[in-house]
């Protein structure tokens, strides 16, 4: 009697090999981290040899950063679908605080990913980058309803800044509680952020004597 064949290799294309490479990858960096992952894990994982990953990806470090430019542009793809759709800026703000939540319920490794650590090499990190980014999208709203309401424009940047960190701070709290539903912290945020902007006093502050 033979011996009883193990599971066949499953024949992939070169595209095909490289998206499943970067979806088990994403699996092990959210679970483990990027110092923590290893080829090897990574190879066992996708049931290929370990030059399979090299040959697609020339290592480690090149499979996480492309894990992240990947998880980065679906999370900016919702943000920008979210803030482009007609609407007043408080339902538009609402919305890229509900995308952010959505993405995190749809593809928590991913978001995990962005947030993890990363290489020494990637400087300010991946998140950090994604949060800049959408603020310039912030920015260029509130600069247009600051302008509508007769306020300076040019305070639009710091405040992005201030409801993009808020939104993504508590969404990265969020991600462990799951409570309230998303819905309500969208809405809850939104209202935190929208009713302050609506009765800031825009005026130079004070000086220190």
């Amino acid at each position: 009697m033979g011996v009883p064949a193990g599971p066949s290799r499953v024949r992939m294309s070169g595209p095909e090999r490289r998206r499943q490479l970067l979806d088990v990858g994403r699996g092990v960096f959210a679970q483990k981290g990027f110092e923590a992952t290893s080829v090897e894990e990574i190879a066992a994982r996708a049931q290929v040899s370990k030059p399979v990953v090299y040959e697609h990806f020339g290592g480690k470090e090149g499979l996480h950063a492309d894990v992240v430019d990947r998880e980065m542009q679906r999370l900016l793809d919702r943000f920008t679908a979210a803030l482009s759709a007609p609407g007043h800026p408080r339902d538009l703000l609402e919305r890229a605080a509900l995308a952010l939540l959505d993405y995190i319920e749809d593809d928590t490794d991913g978001f995990r990913v962005l947030t993890r650590d990363a290489p020494v090499t990637s400087g300010g990190g991946p998140f950090g980058s994604l949060i800049g980014e959408v603020a310039r999208k912030v920015e260029h709203l509130l600069g247009a309803h600051f302008t509508e309401r007769g306020r300076p424009a040019g305070l639009a940047g710091l405040y992005s800044q201030a409801l993009v960190g808020m939104v993504a701070l508590t969404g990265q709290w969020w991600l462990d509680t799951r409570s309230p539903a998303k819905d309500e912290v969208a809405a809850r945020l939104v209202s935190l952020a929208y009713d302050g902007l609506s009765h800031l006093d825009l005026r130079d502050p004070p000086t220190g004597s």
